[in-house]
């Protein structure tokens, strides 16, 4: 939301409407930077001239409380208070919408039938196969074309594009989970890890086996069953799903006592300001562009890897004293536990992964 309307404005005070901004986090909630004006400088001249004359555009929009050049030429962006806390709001409101944009409008894509992961020959194949078709989902989010053909075949993804001129590429979003996949030695014996992707789906299920697929990069290593299989926080394949299904637990519980969102004219964004609430909206509002970004590079790992962040996001927000104590929960926060339950929903759905209600 919030991202895929700084594109759009960038790109109206630049006059050029397919030039891609190259936004990147800030160095704190609200806050975005842009390394395009790298680009649009020309031979000779100070990228920060260019930055500086972008961000004396946009100070005329409502929502951004301050733009300015910052650094050897990047375009820093913050927004209001209000605009960050308000994604709360919208995004609840918005569904599948929250993760749309228009950062590939006018590419066309391929878009092969959805996989058989289980009638795949071996795990290179599988995640081959899911990557193209994944690709395929999140550029449609972001306003690809896409077109059909009756036999799947891998094909290359969207090519990337080129890195601003003396700039590095914008590096791959890691995931931001703090704890990494525990090693198959730290489980209590199991059953031998089945060598084949049907044995996998088979023993840890579809779902678990479909996102340890999608968040493997190119040449990574097979997921093992017996890791994606368990129920611990330490398994990404787990972790998203629970965090999804802690953030709707807040919002059952608060209407079994009889506690809804207010009207959202009623919303009170000043009181959504913990730095873990503000950190949780922060995260959302790059769902659109972390969408747009790993169709463009083919790599829907990225995206999967943004979810895990998402994930840990919402659960530090969702155990903290404000979001247990349902009995007296604000408004304001039953709003942020909707939008991060369909932020991961949302997510979830664009890797063809459920999200269940309860875990």
């Amino acid at each position: 939301m919030l991202t895929a309307e700084l594109r759009r404005a960038i790109q109206t005070a630049t006059g050029l409407p397919d030039a891609d901004p190259l936004l990147r986090p800030g160095p704190a909630p609200g806050r975005y930077a842009s390394s395009l004006p790298f680009r649009l400088a020309r031979h000779g001249q100070d990228p920060r001239e260019v930055a500086a004359d972008l961000a004396a555009r946009l100070r005329g929009e409502p929502w951004i409380e301050a733009a300015e050049a910052t650094g050897a030429g990047y375009l820093t962006v913050t927004v209001t208070h209000d605009a960050l806390a308000g994604l709360a709001v919208r995004i609840a409101e918005a569904g599948p919408a929250c993760a749309a944009s228009d950062a590939l409008r006018g590419r066309t894509v391929p878009a092969p039938p959805p996989p058989d992961l289980a009638a795949e020959p071996g795990w290179p194949q599988a995640r081959a196969a899911l990557a193209v078709h994944l690709t395929a989902r999140l550029a449609s989010a972001a306003g690809a074309t896409l077109f059909f053909y009756p036999e799947r075949a891998v094909v290359s993804p969207p090519a990337p594009d080129p890195p601003a001129a003396g700039l590095p590429p914008v590096p791959p979003v890691p995931p931001a989970s703090p704890e990494s996949l525990p090693s198959p030695e730290s489980f209590p014996p199991g059953p031998a890890q089945p060598e084949s992707v049907a044995g996998a789906v088979a023993y840890a299920g579809a779902d678990a086996v479909r996102f340890a697929l999608a968040r493997t990069p190119p040449g990574g290593h097979a997921p093992q069953a017996t890791i994606v299989a368990r129920h611990v926080l330490g398994n990404p394949a787990y972790a998203v799903r629970y965090a999804h299904a802690a953030a709707a637990a807040v919002l059952r519980w608060a209407a079994a006592l009889g506690t809804r969102p207010a009207d959202p004219q009623e919303f009170r964004p000043r009181l959504l300001a913990e730095p873990g609430e503000l950190a949780l909206l922060d995260a959302l509002s790059w769902l659109p562009e972390r969408v747009a970004a790993a169709a463009r590079r083919g790599r829907p790992d990225e995206f999967a890897g943004y979810l895990e962040g998402l994930a840990t996001r919402t659960l530090d927000t969702m155990s903290t004293t404000s979001f247990r104590n349902v009995a007296e929960i604000s408004s304001e926060r039953l709003w942020l536990a909707a939008a991060a339950r369909v932020g991961l929903a949302v997510g979830l759905g664009l890797l063809g992964v459920s999200a269940p209600e309860r875990l």
